[in-house]
């Protein structure tokens, strides 16, 4: 299932940028966020792709959605330019970011390679 983030969900279940200077993860299990908006052409691509991967990890990561359009102060804090761009975020280190609409064999290699998740 995927759950849209407001400013106040992602300060308690990602980062507390308000709170901390450096990164720390505030989630339980890695997670992807997709910075979107509803007009976007290649955001309607992800979309689907995105819900087919939420289905098959789940319980593993969670997906959530943040619509640049509703929530301008969480695309500026993370720089967004152009969407869709996705973050991934691990357990523990850094996380990563990617632009663009990904095909699903991206998203299971980048699950498995920066978050350490598999089927």
């Amino acid at each position: 299932m995927l759950e849209h983030l407001t400013k106040e969900t992602f300060l308690s279940k990602v980062f507390n940028y308000e709170k901390n200077k450096e990164w720390k993860f505030e989630g339980e299990k890695p997670c992807v966020i997709d910075f979107y908006a509803d007009w976007c052409g290649p955001c309607k691509m992800v979309a689907p792709v995105l819900e087919e991967l939420a289905r098959e990890f789940e319980g593993k990561l969670d997906i959530f959605k943040v619509n640049t359009e509703e929530e301008q102060e969480l695309a500026s804090v993370f720089g967004i330019r152009s969407i869709p761009s996705i973050l991934f975020v691990p357990a523990t280190g850094q996380p990563q970011m990617a632009m663009g609409a990904l095909p699903k064999a991206t998203f299971v290699k980048a699950f498995k390679d920066v978050l350490g998740v598999e089927k």
